[in-house]
């Protein structure tokens, strides 16, 4: 099958009055989808275009990125959840299925945690956890780097961190989709997000032992960063954890193999009771 990078053209679209910018395909059971950092809700494209024919699916942008607005100030990360929150709020979804991609993931697991009644299951791709102190010292290096200069920022270099070689990458339109969204991203709300994840080492243990919705914690063996041992760190903690690890591929596994993120999400989603109300 090959991967549409289009969101289907039955989508509906809006922009909620606090300025996130959305668009929700299929019908079912509803699934949010959270990107990463420089990103937009159109990289699910090919996400969207599958697990539409059996949910109702939402992708959003977020805070300045995409089409949302940048709120004025300093954001932290629980102006990121209030983000969904607010959406899901504003769309009178009462319950979805939350999924998140790196930063998305880290996010989708901190609304799992706060708001668990919304919550039917959540799914961490490629999540950062108990970040190693060399690791996040450069990434809090770069991130400072960039917020004081958006000039600093290296897409090219954060390409290979997410795909590998470009010169051998087996996935070049995935790449292309990717650095045209890095091209378009707004440098003040790319620069705020980084630094929100740049300085946050994941979710804490003690939330993760807290966690009562489902969790599935997904990942790529070829990612440096968000490692497999970080993902099953997370998946032995939480109670209900499960994890998971797509072969041969790095960090932007969901624009690389989104048949194997779909058909992994799907059974995990069928295999979760959706009536059971965690508090």
């Amino acid at each position: 099958m090959t991967a549409s990078f289009t969101l289907p053209t039955s989508s509906t679209s809006g922009k909620t009055k606090a300025g996130t910018a959305w668009s929700r395909c299929g019908s079912g059971e509803t699934v949010v989808l959270l990107h990463g950092v420089g990103m937009n809700k159109n990289v699910w494209a090919p996400e969207v275009n599958i697990l539409s024919e059996f949910f109702d699916v939402l992708v959003f942008d977020m805070w300045g990125h995409g089409e949302s607005d940048l709120p004025v100030g300093e954001l932290t990360l629980s102006n990121y959840v209030q983000q969904l929150t607010d959406l899901m709020s504003e769309l009178q979804i009462s319950k979805a299925h939350i999924v998140g991609h790196s930063i998305g993931a880290l996010i989708a697991l901190t609304s799992a945690c706060s708001n668990s009644k919304n919550c039917n299951s959540v799914t961490a791709i490629t999540a950062v956890f108990d970040r190693p102190a060399e690791k996040s010292n450069a990434v809090k290096q770069r991130a400072a780097e960039i917020l004081a200069n958006g000039n600093a920022r290296n897409d090219a270099e954060t390409l290979e961190r997410w795909f590998g070689s470009l010169e051998t990458n087996p996935y070049p339109e995935a790449a292309t989709v990717a650095k045209q969204a890095l091209a378009d991203v707004d440098p003040m709300g790319y620069a705020r997000a980084y630094s929100v994840f740049a300085n946050s080492s994941g979710i804490d243990s003690d939330s993760l032992s807290r966690l009562m919705p489902p969790s599935l914690f997904l990942t790529a063996d070829g990612d440096p960063n968000s490692t497999p041992e970080m993902s099953q760190k997370m998946s032995e903690i939480a109670v209900n954890g499960h994890l998971e690890v797509i072969a041969g591929h790095c960090h932007m596994v969901t624009l690389t193999a989104p048949e194997q993120i779909c058909e992994l999400l799907t059974t995990f989603f069928n295999s979760r009771s959706t009536t059971s109300d965690f508090q």
